[in-house]
């Protein structure tokens, strides 16, 4: 009895391993801060390296010095390529990313398939067409955003209908819907190339395709601030809901949740940030595809983190990407090259020593 009493009273040693792990929200709060961190160091070192280099304080210097009365140490010729230069650029390659990494994340959350990006569905291209289309005729701007817009949402609409109409699996048949859709409307770019002018609409359409910020300005950075905004923050407002679509239809409107609504709403979001991000920067690849994938491994599958924190890990790492493209050679390499050339290995890589925490393995 009194061994019972001892054994009853000495507190249980599974209890007192709960309290000695690290809780999950401290976690997850330690992640975001990190990636923070890592958001702004990347783009103070984007605003300093280059042909002409500006010191990394002296950078800070010049940030900090438009919000608080600082002495000025730095030359006028150094402020002028912080401001008038790069920052647009690092700017513009902060907004695509983090749009970019969230329209992947809520892909594959309501598609529930790994593989699902705007490029595997064949919005890129429709969004490329749309773009191009207005190239053809000369005019861009806010044009070139509706353009790129209508064509992402076409080639959408198009994947769903061809999902509906056809037997089988409907997310197979979305993936395989999304393969046909996208090699139909890379037929249409490639005929607007062939018949464009050679001499002048033709070889701003092929820098333009290849993706680059090496245009960028403050207008360019409205121009995609705006769409890209409005999308990325309704896709974290509805983030909490992507857990439930994830569970499957029948689930999702059980709790009562409506999956056909929803679902057309944070498709929409895609579409307008894949429009907003084709426009002024063309098509740039698997940033979308390999960003959530990362961000899996480091924080788990549930979307109210994965979402935001895919934002912040794809404007830091388009932002890396960016300074690399125009610092590892004389001339500037299109960063749409980079992203494919670095991504799909890396994915290969992940796949291969991640698969099963890649997805799902928290089930």
């Amino acid at each position: 009895m009194t061994t019972s009493a001892v054994e009853v009273d000495a507190p249980p040693k599974e209890h007192d391993d709960q309290v000695d792990l690290p809780p999950r929200q401290w976690r997850t709060a330690a992640v975001f801060v990190v990636l923070v961190i890592v958001l702004v160091v990347v783009a103070v070192a984007a605003l300093a390296v280059g042909r002409y280099y500006v010191p990394p304080a002296e950078v800070a210097r010049l940030l900090l010095g438009e919000v608080f009365p600082l002495e000025q140490t730095w030359y006028p010729q150094e402020r002028s390529v912080v401001f008038d230069i790069r920052l647009p650029r690092v700017l513009l390659s902060m907004i695509i990313g983090a749009g970019l990494a969230v329209t992947g994340a809520v892909m594959q959350a309501v598609f529930r398939n790994p593989l699902a990006s705007a490029q595997v569905l064949g919005v890129s291209a429709g969004a490329s067409f749309g773009g191009v289309l207005m190239l053809l005729v000369g005019i861009g701007g806010l044009y070139l955003v509706g353009g790129a817009f209508l064509g992402g949402v076409l080639a959408l609409v198009l994947v769903l209908l061809i999902a509906r109409a056809t037997p089988g699996s409907p997310l197979l048949m979305i993936i395989l819907g999304g393969t046909v859709v996208g090699a139909m409307f890379q037929a249409m770019v490639s005929f607007v190339t062939y018949i464009a002018d050679p001499y002048q609409e033709l070889p701003s359409i092929v820098f333009w395709l290849l993706g680059s910020l090496a245009t960028a300005s403050y207008h360019k950075v409205l121009v995609a601030l705006v769409p890209i905004a409005i999308g990325v923050s309704v896709a974290i407002a509805l983030r909490w809901r992507l857990n439930i679509l994830a569970m499957g239809d029948e689930d999702a409107a059980s709790l009562g949740l409506k999956p056909a609504r929803m679902r057309a709403v944070l498709l929409a979001c895609v579409a307008l940030i894949t429009a907003g991000a084709v426009a002024v920067a063309g098509v740039i690849s698997w940033v979308g595809l390999m960003v959530p994938h990362l961000v899996r491994m480091m924080v788990g599958t549930d979307n109210r983190i994965v979402v935001p924190a895919s934002a912040l890990l794809g404007a830091s790492y388009l932002t890396l990407i960016d300074t690399l493209s125009r610092t590892l050679s004389s001339a500037e390499i299109p960063i749409g090259i980079l992203t494919a050339l670095i991504g799909a290995p890396f994915f290969v890589l992940l796949l291969v020593r991640n698969r099963r925490q890649l997805w799902g393995a928290d089930d």
